[in-house]
């Protein structure tokens, strides 16, 4: 399908909502970086949307995030995701308009932003094309 133009109409601006993945693999904040690890490699997913008790979302982890933490001097079995994200964020609205989206991950170097609703429940993941 394809646009036509009106003349007078504004054109219409791509949101996240019009790209996203729906909410994808999640995982608790009380997850360790270990199990959070093979539940990536269990679901073949780069990454995971990681949510509070009260679902909601705190963040997304990568599996290079998560490596790099695993393999660093100080790391134990012990840590967990709410742990390794101390900087909530970012996030995007699924109004946000695909440009400012693409603007906030060339700008931040992200591979996936979450896409989050009004009470920070996660909706879906907006991710570059692989």
């Amino acid at each position: 399908m394809q646009l036509r133009s009106t003349g007078a109409a504004a054109p219409v601006l791509r949101t996240v909502a019009d790209a996203m993945e729906t909410a994808g693999p999640q995982a608790c904040d009380d997850m360790t970086v270990e199990v959070a690890l093979s539940v990536m490699a269990s679901v073949r997913s780069g990454h995971l949307l990681v949510c509070d008790d009260d679902g909601v979302c705190t963040g997304l982890v990568t599996r290079a995030q998560l490596t790099a933490v695993r393999d660093s001097s100080v790391y134990t079995d012990r840590v967990q995701l709410r742990d390794i994200l101390v900087d909530p964020g970012p996030f995007a609205s699924p109004v946000t308009t695909m440009a400012e989206a693409e603007h906030a991950m060339r700008y931040r170097r992200l591979d996936a932003l979450p896409v989050v609703d009004e009470h920070g429940n996660a909706l879906g993941v907006l991710a570059l094309a692989r």
